[in-house]
């Protein structure tokens, strides 16, 4: 299976620098200057699951139609953060013919439409990820903490199709920690509702996990919230089942706990957030489904107005 990566900063960087560390054929769709900085020191990962210096075959979207009619891909990763997602179909175009798969591991769920209307349905897979990795300011990839999972699968039709077999098999000889699920849906959703708060939560009072559960009212807070959530999967068709509640419970409201969402970090940061695309997407289909969503309105709003003020 031969796969283009797009982009090589902390997601994409790490997913497919562990592909390409095991032999598979991996290619990178990269601006000019991360091209450069490849071309100069290859790919460094940097990661409690293990270290690695990497020499990766790279592209950048001027040279990518010649190589992709030399050579044909079979999957394209999209790794992209959501706001930029216009950007990476255009880019990534040239490589998508009637025989390549499309993997997107973004967050949240407003992607797919879009990408079935560019490149259409059948050719769209479903996928997530856990990981929290960024690209340092030497360009190595830099994976914080030990999770680094992927989730994909068919979102319609067969479930056991070849191109879903034959990407596990690559993800099984790279040693990356995967799921071919059966109902990917289902997966999706788990998260979603899961990141949605933590996203909306941490953001919104600007503290992690384990300072927001100390503050009198903060437990509750974040149960109520993850609870606004769970309604709009309720009304989507997709209910949460009660093992994952519990476990998403367990981590939403650990004491001492110093986790954050990414999107809080991007934020203090001063970039860009994919507010729109998890918090934001989030309450409207609320409100779509008539639910009141108080603490989703008020974290939607919060965020409106620092992307205003960017």
């Amino acid at each position: 299976m031969r796969v283009l990566v797009l982009g090589a900063g902390g997601t994409g960087g790490y997913f497919g620098g562990r592909l390409a560390q095991s032999g598979a054929d991996i290619t990178f769709l990269v601006r000019p200057a991360r091209a450069a900085q490849l071309h100069a020191d290859g790919l460094a990962l940097r990661s409690p699951l293990g270290d690695a210096d990497l020499q990766v075959a790279h592209v950048t979207a001027d040279a990518l139609p010649a190589l992709a009619r030399e050579r044909p891909f079979d999957l394209v990763l999209l790794s992209c953060k959501a706001y930029d997602l216009d950007s990476a179909m255009s880019s990534a175009a040239p490589a998508v013919t009637a025989d390549t798969a499309i993997l997107p591991i973004l967050n949240g769920l407003a992607h797919y439409p879009l990408l079935d209307a560019r490149f259409g349905a059948q050719r769209v897979l479903g996928g997530l990820c856990f990981i929290s990795a960024m690209k340092g300011a030497n360009g190595e990839v830099l994976h914080l903490g030990r999770p680094a999972s992927i989730t994909f699968g068919e979102r319609d039709g067969d479930p056991d199709s070849e191109r879903t077999i034959a990407f596990a098999r690559l993800c099984a000889n790279a040693g990356i920690d995967h799921v071919r699920s059966q109902r990917i849906a289902a997966d999706q959703w788990a998260k979603y509702t899961f990141l949605s708060t933590l996203a909306a939560a941490t953001c919104l009072m600007r503290a992690s996990v384990g300072g927001i559960v100390a503050a009198e009212g903060g437990e509750a807070f974040m149960r109520a919230l993850y609870d606004e959530c769970l309604a709009v999967a309720m009304a989507e068709g997709e209910p949460i089942v009660e093992s994952a509640q519990q476990a998403a419970l367990t981590t939403l409201t650990q004491v001492d706990s110093p986790l954050k969402a990414s999107m809080l970090r991007d934020l203090e940061a001063g970039q860009p957030v994919e507010a729109m695309q998890i918090v934001g997407d989030m309450l409207h289909r609320a409100r779509a489904a008539g639910q009141s969503a108080p603490r989703l309105a008020a974290a939607w709003c919060h965020l409106q107005a620092y992307e205003a003020g960017r």
